[in-house]
């Protein structure tokens, strides 16, 4: 008896020493499948790790051993197919068993794919850039958001392995998505706003950032769906997401470094030696330690007040925290250098001048 199978045609002389039992021929076939799918996997391993290293780009030994497996299903899955089909089974029978042997070679090929998804998230998340989409904050959401949609096509495919129609789950679908959708508005606007927070990086955990709102704080968490501020109060501030992505943000951790300047103002009374206060301004911020040398400080003239002449002192500090510190030490130093000096620092006050006392009578008269 001849079969219409021409990749077994060599088996023919085994086929017939069975005679007429299928359920002998078609175990023969599963062996002889399993031992070729051995072979084919085998030899298309090695020549991928062969492609990866002669191209430059090494694939890693922990996705070839994830191949392995349903390269090798894939030939097993088709040989099962040929040994069912040569039992004869009627159409009640052999059409689930084709499903379940469909179904077997998705679930191993979904999970290859989970696998190399996981280690490709992970390879990109480690990569250092600004720019960088993936990042170890992200990667939770784009780890659910790839198991989302592996997880609907293998359902997909589940479906049409068993015939079944999708039309009427894929209304059902719509139309729950829409009701969540509604539902949970708010949820998903925090995190849209997170996912583009995190990718577009406006400000990181540990940058000293001021709201419009005027609070000032360190950042310690961003979320999903919020993010968490500590400010100076030792107060933390919970600030939902989609508020943070639609408001103005000044992070002063931000720029080239994240050194912080700040401005320490102070006035002279009219009569001054500008020079000396120069010198005298300038030699305060270089003995304060916590002053930073580069870039160095620097000493502004600014404008004739109504009271005196009004100049600040310019410097810099290693991190927006010290800023209240440092300026409570330099407006101390500038005192004490100013009072050593002699420079007056003046203060708001207006003198009255009596022009003409009126005379004696005239008090008299207001006394009747």
């Amino acid at each position: 008896m001849s079969y219409d199978y021409h990749f077994l045609t060599w088996l023919q002389p085994l086929f017939d020493l069975f005679g007429n039992y299928p359920m002998a021929k078609s175990g023969l076939v599963v062996l002889v499948v399993i031992a070729f799918a051995n072979l084919i996997t085998a030899l298309l391993t090695r020549l991928v790790r062969l492609i990866m290293i002669r191209s430059g780009h090494q694939l890693d030994e922990a996705i070839l051993r994830a191949m392995r497996e349903p390269l090798l299903w894939s030939v097993v899955t088709s040989g099962m197919h040929t040994a069912v089909a040569m039992l004869e089974l009627p159409n009640e029978w052999s059409g689930p068993a084709h499903s379940v042997i469909n179904t077997l070679l998705i679930l191993f090929w979904s999970t290859f794919f989970i696998r190399t998804l996981r280690f490709v998230l992970n390879g990109l998340s480690r990569r250092r850039g600004h720019n960088n989409l993936i990042r170890p904050q992200t990667l939770p959401l784009f780890n659910n958001l790839a198991m989302v949609v592996l997880l609907a096509l293998v359902l997909y495919l589940m479906f049409k392995a068993w015939n079944i129609d999708m039309t009427a789950w894929l209304a059902s679908a719509g139309v729950v998505g829409i009701a969540v959708g509604f539902a949970a508005k708010d949820t998903l606007a925090n995190l849209f706003s997170g996912v583009f927070i995190l990718a577009d990086a406006p400000y990181k955990i540990g940058d000293y950032v001021v709201l419009d709102s005027g609070e000032r704080g360190k950042i310690t968490h961003i979320g999903l769906r919020s993010t968490r501020m500590l400010t100076r109060d030792d107060v933390e501030v919970t600030v939902p997401n989609s508020i943070m992505g639609n408001t103005r943000i000044v992070n002063q951790s931000g720029g080239p470094y994240e050194k912080f300047r700040i401005a320490v103002r102070v006035g002279v009374a009219y009569g001054s030696d500008i020079d000396q206060v120069r010198e005298v301004l300038m030699a305060v911020a270089l003995n304060e330690l916590m002053v930073c040398a580069d870039p160095e400080p620097r000493v502004r003239f600014r404008t004739f007040g109504a009271s005196g002449l009004d100049f600040e002192l310019l410097c810099w500090v290693e991190e927006p925290e010290l800023r209240g510190r440092v300026i409570d030490r330099l407006n101390c130093a500038v005192y004490k250098r100013f009072m050593q000096e002699g420079i007056e620092i003046p203060y708001a006050k207006h003198d009255l001048y009596i022009k003409q006392l009126p005379p004696p009578s005239a008090w008299r008269g207001d006394e009747e």
